[in-house]
């Protein structure tokens, strides 16, 4: 187990450029086993995740070249298919759970495919169901066969329906799109997740040969082709690297320029921290964060406290309700999170609450956070990491608090922020990271 070792208080500045988006590369990854031909993809992150992922690539036989450290070329000319039986096919997936995204290609091209339950954060229920019935109304059948704990999935001639989606699932849009381009006929998807990664795998897939419209809006139409080809494509900045990198800057009071955000799809994610009174300059394609030695919260025009919840795209990201959370506790002022997707995303406000920050649990979905304003800063205190995006919430806390941080189980971190360490000590961050 690693962890980091951190001397906060330190006022950083510089320039920073976020990695590609980690949520857009196990996507478009996936996406790669839909042809035989090669597909090149540029800005992958280094980050665990997507190694895992592109590991197993290899190993289900794609041929895969890194041409520098952040493109990659894939090529399935064919799929063991043997390896979706091994244990180490199963230890594979149990650790991420964008693996779940490989099952759409598979039924669509080689009409089969095998899952096991994947893995990924424990915030709570993250139920497969969409996936599941999106897959079978195309013609899809599975068995569970339980002494293996694996799924299997037949779909020799899949056909396409008119689909209603129970909840806008981003993978469990991606994985229905990704079978349904190599479906007979037409399929059309209401209710579709519409977030700007579901964009770029559309945008992909069209490059490939499919025949995509609707998108970036919740109902998608899919006219099924016989076969697709190679192409280029190129990830997005990642969003929720952008939100972190807001969100230091104003805990730590730094100065920090964030270079190529593809700011037009940020969606409200600006906004957003505008509302926390974090002063953002929008210069090109880049975002200005001033030293802020306050920053105060808005209230409803009513008075009312302000609220800030999640929701499905293009309402605000669930993956930044943590980092939000952590801005708010040195703001002025007080702000309800209603963290309304995941009942566990939540469970690490104990750690913040150790630091000397003011915040009432009211229940697994909703924190009151009452701003110290910074006149008394966080203490630093031992804390393990429980998940991506509350592990980074942690390490910006310890970014601003007096005196020393550590904090342990750094591998979930590692798992979406590439080299945090290297980076933000790039800019002045006393991070050390250590094995024990």
């Amino acid at each position: 187990m690693s962890s980091f070792e951190i001397t906060g208080g330190k006022r950083l500045s510089g320039e920073i450029i976020p990695q590609g988006a980690k949520n857009e590369a196990l996507q478009v990854i996936c996406a790669t086993l839909l042809t035989g031909q090669e597909i090149t993809i540029h800005n992958v992150p280094a980050i665990h995740d997507v190694i895992r992922l592109i590991e197993l690539m290899k190993d289900l036989g794609v041929v895969v070249k890194q041409l520098n450290p952040s493109t990659f070329s894939f090529q399935a000319r064919e799929v063991h298919f043997d390896y979706l039986h091994s244990h180490d096919f199963r230890e594979k997936v149990g650790s991420m759970r964008g693996s779940i995204m490989i099952l759409g290609p598979l039924l669509g091209r080689f009409g089969k495919g095998y899952l096991h339950l994947p893995g990924g954060d424990k915030i709570g229920r993250r139920r497969l169901d969409t996936h599941f019935n999106g897959l079978q109304r195309l013609g899809a059948t599975f068995t569970y066969h339980s002494d293996h704990q694996l799924f299997e999935f037949s779909g020799s001639n899949l056909q396409g329906c008119y689909l209603l989606l129970d909840e806008a699932s981003v993978t469990g849009t991606a994985n229905i799109l990704m079978a349904a381009v190599l479906a007979k006929g037409t399929t059309t998807i209401f209710n579709a997740a519409c977030e700007p990664y579901l964009v770029q795998l559309c945008d992909m897939l069209n490059r490939m040969g499919a025949h995509i419209t609707g998108v970036g809006s919740n109902l998608l139409t899919v006219e099924g082709v016989d076969e697709l080809h190679g192409c280029e494509h190129t990830l997005l900045s990642d969003m929720i690297e952008v939100g972190s990198f807001i969100g230091l800057a104003a805990m730590t009071g730094s100065e920090i320029t964030i270079r190529n955000v593809n700011y037009r799809h940020l969606g409200i994610i600006p906004d957003i921290f505008r509302k926390l009174g974090i002063n953002l300059v929008h210069q090109g394609d880049d975002l200005f964060i001033p030293a802020h030695d306050h920053y105060a919260m808005e209230t409803f025009l009513d008075g009312s406290i302000l609220t800030i919840a999640d929701a499905p795209w293009p309402g605000f990201t669930p993956d930044l309700i943590s980092i939000v959370l952590v801005v708010a506790t040195q703001a002025r002022g007080s702000v309800l999170i209603h963290q309304k997707m995941f009942e566990s995303r939540l469970f690490f406000v104990d750690k913040l609450i150790d630091m000397g920050a003011k915040i009432i649990l009211c229940d697994p979905h909703r924190a009151t956070v009452i701003g110290l304003d910074h006149e008394y800063p966080l203490r630093g205190i031992r804390m393990s990491s429980p998940d991506i995006r509350a592990g980074v919430a942690l390490l910006i806390a310890a970014l601003s608090a007096q005196g020393i941080s550590v904090i342990d189980n750094i591998e979930q971190i590692d798992r979406g922020y590439e080299r945090i360490d290297v980076r933000l000590n790039a800019l002045g961050a006393d991070i050390r990271r250590s094995k024990v």
